[in-house]
């Protein structure tokens, strides 16, 4: 599943629930209390340092950093676009291979208060932060932040309306999703890998020499060339989910320009991709059980009410009769498959919004024999329009992700292998996540990059925030992230979902806003 971050939830986000209570402790380092089902961090992975590069801007770049943005309004109200110019290859200028990035701004209200740019990723990878900034800077920022920033999303490359990476049509989208993604037989052992070769092999032809320069390390570089051009001396940035990635990775490189960065959701980079699959299959079923004790408390519950296990059994069972026939959904062409149903349930648990949805999503579906609306809820994943189109997070979250590191399963042998570990960590998504591994493996690109540690040494207090059942990036991430960094600041939510600031918290939303409003972090080992 993707790391994605707050893109497919903004409409969500916008109806706060709740508000929770924040603690501080007195002063000691004891951390969050104790939660089995949180995890916890391990010991650090040995992965090499991110090494910054120079301070100085080699002058094959200079003209890149002095360039200038031209503003045409554009999208939501107040907001405006321009293109950035960045060279494909850091490491092989040529001008006549230059891409642009799209990027939008809403200028700060109170100008000559104004702190700089805040620079907003939602996740991923592959996710839009121009659709984000555009549709939720409003909501998710409080009008004091707006007043003192620039609210500023940009398309990495390879996204959005960034020369996006494309792979297939709607139509071979929708044969592709289709494809079971838990084989049971040999036979749907090559159809999956064929499904991934077709996949793959798309990508590579509709992209081209993109495919290769799509990397975070290369995203983060494009970000410090917006910085110069937004003319801020200092980065500021809130990331979500993979986001969280880009902005360390950013600070790794470029400590000395680092500013105040909030990092939420986060992931650790340290971690191999076969660990950061497995372990995100377990904040899966965390989640899952979170979500299971809800459902069993409540008298409709189409799992049962016999807690988290039975509800799991429950799950399994459904996806089997699912299996062995996919129901009909309202659209004759896609029925509900085991792969689909998975989807919706998974995405489903990104937010605790979403639960009541997948209460009557599952009840209709078991109940009933009608699978439209786990289907609604894994085209809501997916970013399928209702006119058959599909987004581009779906086609660069592969691309960015298998260039970023090597696949942690090379063929299905090594997945037959892995799987009694995948399931031990999730009894109800393991499989699903064990054979998603091997599109990686059939990537038409080597990978660029690999596991890796940031000190970000010289940079400021950076704010990592993490979330205790957060179902796509487990919390001992966000510690893992926040103890690498020289100066991270660890925040934690005991809560539920996926990203915390602008969400049911308003300890979370207080503490982020004087941060980047004061620049005071909060004490170490708060818990909200």
């Amino acid at each position: 599943m993707r790391t994605t971050g707050r893109l497919g939830l903004a409409a969500l986000t916008a109806t706060t629930l709740l508000l929770t209570a924040c603690s501080s402790d007195d002063g000691s380092d004891e951390g969050p209390p104790s939660d089995p089902e949180s995890g916890s961090s391990s010991a650090a992975p040995d992965a090499p340092a991110l090494e910054p590069l120079p301070a100085e801007i080699p002058a094959d770049l200079r003209p890149y950093y002095d360039q200038r943005l031209s503003w045409e309004p554009c999208g939501a109200a107040d907001f405006e676009c321009a293109d950035l110019t960045v060279p494909l290859d850091y490491e092989n200028v040529d001008p006549a291979e230059d891409i642009r990035l799209t990027v939008t701004r809403s200028a700060a209200t109170e100008p000559d208060e104004r702190i700089g740019a805040l620079l907003m990723n939602p996740g991923g990878p592959g996710a839009s932060a121009v659709d984000f900034a555009q549709s939720a800077a409003s909501f998710l920022y409080p009008s004091e932040v707006r007043a003192r920033y620039d609210m500023v999303g940009f398309d990495a490359r390879g996204t959005g309306q960034s020369e996006p990476v494309e792979c297939l049509t709607g139509d071979e989208m929708d044969d592709y999703t289709l494809t079971d993604r838990t084989p049971d037989s040999d036979a749907e052992v090559d159809e999956l890998l064929a499904a991934f070769d077709t996949f793959a092999q798309g990508c590579q032809e509709r992209s081209g020499e993109l495919l290769g320069h799509i990397s975070t390390i290369e995203s983060a570089r494009d970000m410090d060339v917006l910085r110069a051009a937004l003319g801020d001396e200092k980065l500021h940035y809130v990331g979500f989910s993979y986001g969280t990635k880009l902005g360390a990775v950013y600070a790794g490189l470029f400590p000395e320009r680092t500013g105040r960065l909030v990092l939420d959701a986060a992931m650790d980079p340290r971690l191999s991709t076969l660990d950061t699959d497995r372990e995100q299959a377990g904040g899966f079923e965390t989640a899952f059980r979170s979500f299971a004790e809800d459902c069993a408390s409540r008298d409709d519950c189409p799992l049962g009410t016999g807690g988290p296990d039975a509800a799991s059994q429950a799950l399994l069972d459904f996806f089997s009769t699912v299996d062995a026939e996919p129901l009909p959904s309202g659209d004759g062409e896609r029925p509900l498959t085991e792969s689909l149903a998975q989807t919706g349930v998974a995405y489903a648990l990104y937010a605790e919004d979403l639960w009541p949805m997948l209460r009557d999503a599952l009840a209709s579906a078991i109940d009933d024999g009608d699978g439209s609306g786990l289907l609604a809820l894994a085209d809501a994943y997916n970013e399928r329009g209702a006119d058959g189109t599909y987004g581009t997070t779906m086609f660069a979250f592969p691309a960015i992700s298998c260039l970023d590191s090597p696949s942690g399963n090379q063929d299905a042998d090594a997945v037959r292998d892995a799987l009694a570990s995948y399931e031990e960590a999730s009894p109800t998504f393991g499989r699903d996540f064990a054979w998603a591994t091997l599109l990686c493996a059939a990537w038409p690109v080597e990978p660029s990059g690999g596991p890796v540690s940031i000190p970000a040494t010289g940079a400021t207090d950076i704010l990592v925030i993490g979330t205790l059942r957060d179902p796509a990036t487990p919390y001992a991430w966000a510690e893992g992230l926040a103890e690498q960094l020289d100066t991270g600041i660890l925040l934690t939510y005991d809560g539920d979902g996926h990203g915390a600031y602008g969400g049911a918290s308003e300890c979370v939303d207080s503490a982020v806003n004087a941060y980047l409003l004061e620049n005071v972090s909060p004490e170490e080992g708060t818990t909200c």
